[in-house]
């Protein structure tokens, strides 16, 4: 039996992304447009941000440039080539790389983050932020990007596909860099496991 054009078509077609329609009505001139993709990709933007650079102001710094960026370029945006969110993870991770970079190799030791209002007690807040801090001077010591694939596959959770399109390279690629990353990491962090509560792999 063969198979209408029109079928073809739909079966090949790119899924549909809300979030690109979105910006192409914002675009145009909807005025809802981009609050609901504020409401719908900053958290995420900022979570990203954070984690890599375990500073909650910069992390703030870095997402109001993103979505700058990300308004400037919506005229020419082109439903079905990418997804919002994944251009967007691409421009977080690279403007987090660049502050990294600038850092030098580490954070300073003074720089330590406020504690989550939610933390149980001072002690146990103080302990998550020398984990951040230690882990954000460890990334800053990686290649640039095993720091972005390891940040982006163990702190933000993404699989490995959706890495290799934000990195624009192959998944096996992001494997070798995830490994190679992990690896460099715990030689980094070896002899702070204990100190920071680290007990298990």
């Amino acid at each position: 039996m063969s198979t209408s054009p029109t079928a073809t078509a739909e079966a090949t077609a790119a899924p549909f992304d809300p979030e690109g329609a979105w910006l192409v009505a914002y675009a145009n001139g909807d005025p809802d447009a981009a609050r609901v993709l504020t409401a719908a990709l900053g958290p995420r933007a900022y979570a990203q941000a954070a984690r890599m650079l375990a500073d909650r102001a910069e992390a703030e710094d870095v997402v109001q440039e993103a979505m700058m960026r990300l308004w400037r370029i919506a005229p020419d945006w082109r439903q079905g080539e990418a997804k919002v969110s994944t251009w967007l993870y691409r421009v977080v991770a690279n403007l987090c790389t660049d502050r990294l970079r600038r850092r030098g190799r580490g954070v300073p030791l003074d720089a330590v983050p406020e504690p989550p209002d939610d933390a149980p007690t001072a002690a146990a807040g103080m302990l998550e932020s020398a984990r951040h801090r230690a882990l954000a001077a460890a990334l800053a010591e990686l290649p640039e990007r095993q720091a972005q694939a390891v940040t982006l596959r163990h702190l933000e959770g993404l699989s490995n596909p959706e890495i290799a399109a934000i990195m624009d390279i192959g998944v096996e690629a992001v494997e070798s860099l995830t490994a190679r990353g992990k690896r460099a990491l715990a030689a980094i962090l070896a002899g702070r496991r204990e100190e920071l509560g680290w007990t298990d792999e």
